[in-house]
């Protein structure tokens, strides 16, 4: 699925867009991260993929061990703490820490995807970066 809008259209309003597929993940950039949205995705029986934003609070609730020699450093079982997310998204999440050595960064993915690898998570993200150089 493409959508080709101006540049005045935001991401985020796209997702309103989208029919759900159950079972499908979706890869939704950081720009779009709109608790609200993601909730409608996952009472879809939708799975997605995101990026955290550095400011967003949440409660620790379990983890899961990783190898990190994979470059994962944790897999946690989070809820949203801010008042507004908690409201928009009640459900809980995954919040996978791994490091990119090739680029010299840490990167956090939230995703509602319980079954998944956490490796498996972050290389998901890793290939939506692959269709970046088409937007430049």
């Amino acid at each position: 699925m493409c959508f080709l809008t101006p540049g005045s259209v935001h991401d985020v309003n796209l997702l309103d867009q989208v029919v759900i597929e159950a079972k499908a993940s979706y890869i939704v950039d950081r720009a779009s991260l709109d608790f609200a949205r993601l909730s409608r995705l996952h009472q879809d029986h939708g799975y997605f993929v995101t990026r955290a934003k550095r400011n967003f609070r949440y409660r620790y609730l379990d983890s899961q061990p990783v190898d990190r020699a994979t470059g994962l450093y944790s897999d946690q079982v989070i809820r949203l703490y801010g008042f507004y997310s908690k409201q928009s998204y009640p459900e809980r999440l995954r919040r996978i820490r791994y490091s990119d050595a090739e680029h010299r960064r840490w990167l956090v993915f939230l995703t509602n995807n319980g079954t998944l690898p956490a490796l498996t998570i972050a290389q998901l993200y890793e290939c939506r970066w692959q269709i970046e150089p088409l937007f430049k």
